[in-house]
């Protein structure tokens, strides 16, 4: 007879890293929803971490398309409908684009695409379009939902450019959830698309955005009274070693 814990890993993860993976859901999504930002990078350099590369992309788009949408509903009243159908146009142009390269990249060089990736975001000149017509609404969609297909951690490029906006925080948070729920439907429609078999992982995911609707919960109700700078740094720190963690884990796979 199967254990709950035995459904949620699909024989693919043993039960304390299951485990670990659905705290580590609620408090990703606690740390986006009060700091606007940085959950998303977090969880996905974990999971890249200790899952199957193969897995990683899909499983994680699927987890964080929970969350946003937890976070978008949860303010709901405050997006920027505007920013929302222009960026989502574009997006559907990036995700067609990446469905036709997205099977060619080798998974130990995904992995380590993710680590440098995520390091440049973290501490380089973070990407973004600055221009906040219309068109370049849709053009942030579509290089951001395109680069989303291949690295995963879209989120601070898509937030760079939420920011140019002169948002403040309720507006801010309910835009981004809003452009990043889509941009991770488009993904989940991709990867199903090119035969990823998300039922196998669909017990853990659904453990893991459930974790992550009760860590939205309680960041949104902190979201004005927190102090970002010095977790933003402890944060950067943090998430830095275990970047270099997982580059040092795809050159070692790849040589």
């Amino acid at each position: 007879m199967q254990t709950l814990i035995d459904i949620l890993t699909h024989d693919m993860l043993g039960p304390m890293m299951a485990a670990g993976l659905i705290v580590l859901a609620g408090l990703t999504s606690f740390i986006t929803a009060a700091f606007g930002a940085g959950g998303g990078l977090l969880l996905l350099v974990v999971m890249a971490s200790v899952m199957p590369m193969s897995a990683v992309i899909p499983v994680h788009g699927l987890v964080q398309l929970g969350s946003n949408a937890n976070r978008m509903l949860f303010t709901l009243k405050h997006i920027d409908v505007s920013m929302l159908l222009y960026f989502s146009a574009g997006g559907i142009v990036g995700a067609l684009c990446a469905s036709l390269l997205v099977t060619q990249l080798p998974l130990e060089l995904m992995k380590l695409v993710v680590g440098i990736f995520v390091l440049y975001l973290l501490w380089g000149a973070t990407p973004s379009i600055r221009e906040t017509s219309k068109s370049g609404r849709a053009i942030a969609g579509a290089i951001t939902s395109f680069l989303s297909m291949f690295v995963g951690a879209s989120g601070p490029m898509v937030g760079s450019y939420m920011y140019l906006n002169g948002y403040e925080k309720l507006r801010f948070t309910a835009t981004f959830s809003s452009c990043m729920t889509f941009q991770h439907c488009l993904k989940a429609f991709v990867y199903a698309a090119i035969g990823f078999a998300f039922w196998q992982w669909l017990p853990l995911i659904i453990a893991m955005i459930t974790s992550g609707a009760v860590g939205t919960w309680a960041g949104i109700k902190l979201l004005k009274k927190l102090p970002a700078e010095k977790f933003k740094l402890m944060f950067r720190i943090i998430l830095s070693l275990l970047c270099m963690q997982l580059v040092w884990q795809a050159t070692i796979q790849w040589f």
